[in-house]
Order: structure tokens, then sequence, then C-alpha cells
């Protein structure tokens, strides 16, 4: 049976989305982590639907506890489906319940065993586990199909990797039929890698160049089995998938590998997410926006043209409603949704996310700034969130890369990349 003839009609998705998301603050100060912009006009969790979407799953539960409200909103606002398909896409957070207590979630097991009332449904016979902070196009009738053909009882999707990325990742041993036999997570020395590491020829059998890669990596996205997953859950206290739950089901159930080797990023902390979404503003990205056959998919907003004055643009994306002045030179950048950039602006290697309004008022008025980048103003290597107002003449450049940061200032640098946080105002002159 070929992927196309998979049917997912019995498979709920259930993307988790995270903690506290500290490794991308100041990105999560307000917001949840799969909440966070992306590539000018999306979000993370974006991705993971999109997936879901173009894998022809609509049905679909995001995880989460923290800063939920706006992620709550972009959901209610951009996934709807008729009322004859049965699709959804809703936001569990945690609450007080009388049966699963009170607690917050405690990891990511733990959130999914919370929920397990909505996943008793007798419709649902597989459980998609996804993540909400992944930048990733997979065909999820493939893994599927993988699942269903070697009668496993989960089923986790692996990409091979270099041994110099094997300590940021969890690795996988698995025999000649694609079962795991074993896993460590993060090896940090060479004795614990031998015991994980694969022959590259195992690779190439299977139809991947393996290009000297010997490792093979948990991307953090697995289908169980309900019944399977139901009784680990119940079983035990484990609180986290990836550390607890996968490799107890090791020795107990049949586990197997998808193989899968496109563009994958875990968007964690503030240098990836910087990297993945200049990544994305080449003229070769190596991941495709414009792929008319699994596009992504947002919220869809109404929003004029953007206006350009004599500007000069290299390699960026340019996102709807944004206006940009004269002698203005953006290069390598992400410019977000109703960008507002003066005059004589340079912006290099930066990430703009816009604002969430048009401001129709010119100067500044009781203390703000206009929203936008103002005139003479030089902006490098920086992320600049949300509803930012920027002064006149001011240099964001970091030269030396020197982390600086406290909670609640308006500019941080973190991972040597300087940050604007959301709602934030630089006055005009300062300079970094």
């Amino acid at each position: 049976m070929s992927s196309e003839h998979i049917d997912l009609s019995n498979t709920i998705a259930l993307i988790l989305g995270g903690g506290r998301g500290t490794r991308l603050f100041p990105l999560t100060k307000i917001r949840a982590k799969p909440a966070v912009p992306l590539a000018a006009k999306y979000r993370l969790i974006d991705i993971p639907i999109s997936n879901c979407i173009n894998s022809g799953l609509n049905r679909a539960y995001v995880l989460t506890q923290f800063l939920s409200e706006s992620l709550h909103r972009h959901l209610r606002q951009t996934y709807t489906f008729d009322i004859f398909s049965g699709g959804f896409v809703e936001l569990l957070a945690a609450q007080q319940t009388v049966s699963e207590g009170t607690d917050w979630y405690q990891g990511t097991a733990d959130a999914v065993r919370k929920n397990l009332v909505h996943l008793r449904e007798s419709w649902i016979e597989h459980i998609l586990i996804l993540s909400g902070d992944q930048l990733y196009r997979m065909d999820f009738r493939d893994m599927m199909k993988t699942h269903i053909d070697s009668g496993a009882d989960a089923t986790i999707a692996a990409i091979p990797v270099d041994r110099k990325d094997a300590s940021a990742l969890g690795i996988m041993q698995v025999d000649d039929s694609g079962r795991v036999r074993g896993f460590v997570e993060k090896p940090q020395t060479d004795e614990e890698l031998a015991k994980v590491k694969m022959d590259p020829a195992w690779i190439e059998a299977r139809g991947i160049p393996a290009q000297g890669r010997e490792c093979l990596a948990s991307m953090g996205l697995y289908i169980f089995n309900k019944s399977v997953m139901v009784d680990l859950l119940e079983s035990s206290t484990h609180e986290d998938f990836g550390k607890e739950v996968f490799p107890a089901a090791l020795d107990s159930h049949k586990v197997n590998v998808h193989l899968f080797d496109g563009y994958w990023e875990d968007i964690g902390t503030i240098r990836a997410f910087y990297e993945a979404n200049l990544s994305l503003a080449g003229k070769n990205p190596p991941f495709d926006l414009r792929d008319r056959n699994a596009p992504i998919y947002s919220r869809p907003r109404f929003l004029p043209p953007t206006i350009m004055g004599d500007a000069k643009i290299n390699n960026s994306l340019i996102a709807d409603g944004c206006h940009i002045g004269d002698n203005v030179t953006i290069e390598n950048s992400v410019i977000g949704l109703r960008t507002v950039v003066g005059d004589n602006v340079t912006i290099r290697d930066s990430v703009v996310m816009g604002a969430d309004f048009i401001e129709r008022r010119q100067g500044p008025r009781d203390g703000k700034l206009p929203v936008g980048i103002g005139a003479n103003s030089q902006i490098s290597g920086a992320i600049l969130d949300k509803n930012c107002r920027i002064g006149e003449n001011v240099v964001i450049e970091n030269a030396s890369k020197v982390d600086y940061h406290g909670e609640d200032d308006a500019f941080q640098v973190r991972d040597g990349i300087s940050i604007v946080i959301k709602d934030a105002q630089i006055e005009s002159g300062f300079r970094f």
C-alpha cells in the first residue's frame, strides 16, 4: 500500500507546547513558545499543524500551560474547519480537575497523562506526538505506513546526523529490521557513542545517502498505538516522553524507526531561532516556504501591500503591510508584518517581527516614539520583537557579541544576539 492510501482518520495529533521556554527567553516572556513569530508572517505552531493538514490529518490538540492567551487566539482565528469534516485544532491548557489533580504539567508525558480523558474516544486508534518548536516538512502518512508495515507498537522519526552533532541529541541504535535496541540521551563520550552508533552502510541500504553520518537522532516525533501509550502512561509516573517513556518502552514494546532525511531544525534556543529565520531569506533556502504541494498555513490577514521608497533589498523576506522609506538598505533579514522603516536606515542580518497594528500617527506622543525603526538608524545582527519603538540615530550592532541581559531590560543580548523585547522603546541616539 502506498502512503497516499494511508488513512489518518483514526489518528489524533498531540502537539506539545513545551514548558516555560527559558532558552527562548525573552521571546517567551509574554507568549507560549509555539506562539513565537516565524519567517515574517507565521508562528512556530503553524509548522506542525500545516504538516498535519497536508497529511490529511485534521484533528489535533495543542498542550501548553504557560502564557497561552495569544496562542489560543491564533488557533481560534486560523484553524476553523467546516462542520462536515469533523476537524478541529484545540488548545488544552493545564487546568484543575477532580480526577487528575491540581498540579501543573510536570513534563511532556505528564501533560498527556493529565489529558487521557480526551484520548479515550472509540474512533482513536493511533496517537501522533509532535513538538511545537521545530521547523520541518513531513508527510505523516509516510511515517504511518512505516508504523503499520512494521507491526510496531510505537514508531519514532529518526534523522541521520554526524558524530559532532550527536552530543546535543538523543541517539538510537537500531537492528536490521528497524527496531530500536538502544538509546543514549546526548552522548558526551566516545564510549557512550559507541553503544549506539550505526554502520553508514545500513543507512545507505535504505535509500538515504549516509555521507559519513553514523548516528540516528530522535526527532521527537512519535506514533503510538493508543492502547500502548495509555498503558505506558498509566503504569508509570514518567514525566518526559523523550527521556523516560520512550527509553522505557524499548524493553517492553516493539519500537521501530521511521527514517527522514529532509530539513529539520529544533528551534529551542535564541541562536537556533535567529539562524533558522535568516536561512529562509536566502535565494535557495533549505526550507521552501513556497512549496505549492505542502504550503504552510497561518492566520489570514487583510493587509495592504508593502510600500517601498528608494530601497535596496537583498536576500530578505518582506511581509505585508510594511512601509519602507527612502535610502534604505535591507540585507539578509526578515521583516515582519506592518513594519515601519524610516529614511536612511540600514538593516543587516536581523529579524524584525513587525507590529500587531498599523499606527495612524506620526511623531512622539505621551513620551512614546512611533512604532517602527526611526530615521538614520543601523540595525545589525539583532532580533526586534513586535511593536518595538526604535528612535532616530540608533545603532544596534553589538560587535563584541557580549551577552547582556536582565529579565525586564528593553535591550538584551543572548547567545551573542541583540534583542529588543516586545513593546519596548529604545530612545534616539542609543548605541550598543
